[in-house]
């Protein structure tokens, strides 16, 4: 399945808003409750919604249930990552070995198979982003760049790799993208917000008072997001759909150098010109 301009687009801005709810999540002070808050939104977003859209075909509900168990066991990988090693490089290295391990789950299990072209851009874009991880000039040889940091980040990508496939193989059998995405999401928050209530009941209140504008914001950007990635995969071969989406990696870097102060440097040049090589290729092959 090849993917058409249209959705290049889309999968795009996707890659943007998922940077800009990371940007977010990244300067909140206790993560596990914004966490909560922001798929909290997109839970409720979703019960809203839920009687407005169609249902999703029979064959379709196994992968609803695969989808919300992963998305939610990557939920917390991701935050212990997050516990062990700077976002910067967590972020980074976890994202990039995504569409890599995409290409391989899509070919097995969806009969995906992409053109020797297509394997070159998707590696040139996962090098590119795996390398953003060295951006700072810090690296592996850091104090903050522990084993526990490394396996967590590959563990959060593999994650990653298997709810784009399941969800991929899900919403093209749901007969409904609208109804996949609202199911999907209804059922992603209800975990974290029931850990908030049983771990932490005294914090809820005055936490939202003080952040419910950005935490719901954020939530509205999760479900946009997601939903623009998941009408991509119900038409465009995933592997494409995963390396473009994992581009979010340099959206982010953009957004912490225009609108954070931080400094972009020539290492995130050259990863940017590697990243955008791949997704040329991509294109073209």
């Amino acid at each position: 399945m090849t993917l058409q301009l249209h959705l290049v687009f889309l999968v795009l801005l996707a890659a943007v808003l998922h940077a800009t709810w990371n940007a977010v999540l990244k300067s909140s002070g206790d993560r596990f409750l914004s966490f909560t808050f922001i798929r909290g939104t997109g839970t409720v977003l979703a019960l809203m919604a839920v009687a407005f859209v169609p249902i999703p075909a029979k064959g379709a509900w196994i992968f609803i249930l695969a989808g919300i168990v992963i998305h939610n066991l990557y939920y917390v990988v991701l935050l212990q990552a997050y516990r062990y090693g700077d976002l910067s490089h967590v972020y980074p290295l976890a994202r990039g070995i995504a569409p890599l391990s995409v290409a391989v789950l899509a070919a097995v299990f969806a009969g995906e198979q992409p053109s020797i072209g297509a394997m070159a851009g998707i590696a040139l874009v996962s090098v590119g982003i795996i390398s953003l991880m060295f951006a700072g000039g810090s690296g592996p040889g850091q104090s903050s760049w522990k084993s526990k940091a490394v396996f967590f980040a590959l563990l959060t990508g593999l994650f990653i790799a298997c709810y784009t496939v399941v969800d991929g193989l899900g919403i093209r059998r749901g007969e409904t993208a609208l109804g996949y995405i609202v199911w999907l999401n209804i059922g992603e928050g209800i975990p974290f917000m029931v850990a908030a209530l049983w771990t932490r009941p005294a914090e809820i209140k005055p936490f939202m008072k003080i952040h419910w504008k950005r935490t719901t914001g954020a939530g509205v950007v999760v479900v946009a997001a997601y939903g623009l990635v998941l009408y991509a995969l119900g038409q465009g071969a995933m592997a494409h759909v995963s390396a473009l989406r994992e581009t979010s990696v340099l959206f982010a870097a953009l957004i912490g150098a225009f609108m954070l102060g931080e400094s972009f440097g020539w290492r995130r040049i050259v990863a940017a010109a590697v990243i955008v090589a791949g997704m040329v290729l991509l294109q073209v092959s």
